[in-house]
């Protein structure tokens, strides 16, 4: 189904999450294997945004591993309350980073990544893994975002 994904580029960020949301809903339906989902949601996300890197680490013991993405190669492993993702894990919610460069222990998987937003996915209150979105532009990311973002990973079945 994949290539049935209408991207729309000239609308305004609300307006395209509006009109991907039905897509990646389309996209899970009926599929109940969690990497397939979620490098779909990767490739949906990076296919409408256009956004640097796109993808998920999940929890494995005591560390996030990397999952499904979309982009360049990308850190493995990430500690607990290490960097961006690590934070939001420990937290157990979302941050938006405007410029990576003023987060206090950022990891630079790349340099080209300037701003982020990272959401916890959580299975009966526990953060089970991370979305990871990142920006080659600064101050990409708000509550629009947040808002939007959290709705399509709230799409995610987890098996039981």
């Amino acid at each position: 189904m994949a290539e049935d994904l209408q991207i729309i580029a000239s609308a305004n960020k609300k307006e395209r999450y509006q009109s991907l949301i039905p897509q990646i809903e389309a996209l899970l339906y009926g599929e109940t294997d969690l990497v397939a989902n979620l490098a779909n949601i990767a490739a949906a996300l990076k296919e409408q945004f256009n956004w640097f890197w796109v993808g998920f680490y999940l929890v494995k013991q005591d560390e996030l591993v990397l999952g499904p993405f979309q982009g360049p190669v990308a850190c493995t492993r990430i500690a607990k309350g290490r960097g961006v993702c690590g934070t939001a894990w420990a937290k157990a919610e979302t941050l938006i980073v405007p410029d990576v460069e003023e987060f206090p222990g950022h990891i630079a998987c790349s340099s080209l990544s300037r701003s982020e937003i990272v959401l916890p996915l959580t299975h009966r209150n526990e953060v089970i893994g991370v979305l990871d979105v990142d920006s080659s532009a600064l101050n990409e990311f708000d509550e629009t975002d947040a808002r939007y973002l959290n709705q399509i990973i709230g799409l995610i079945k987890f098996n039981a």
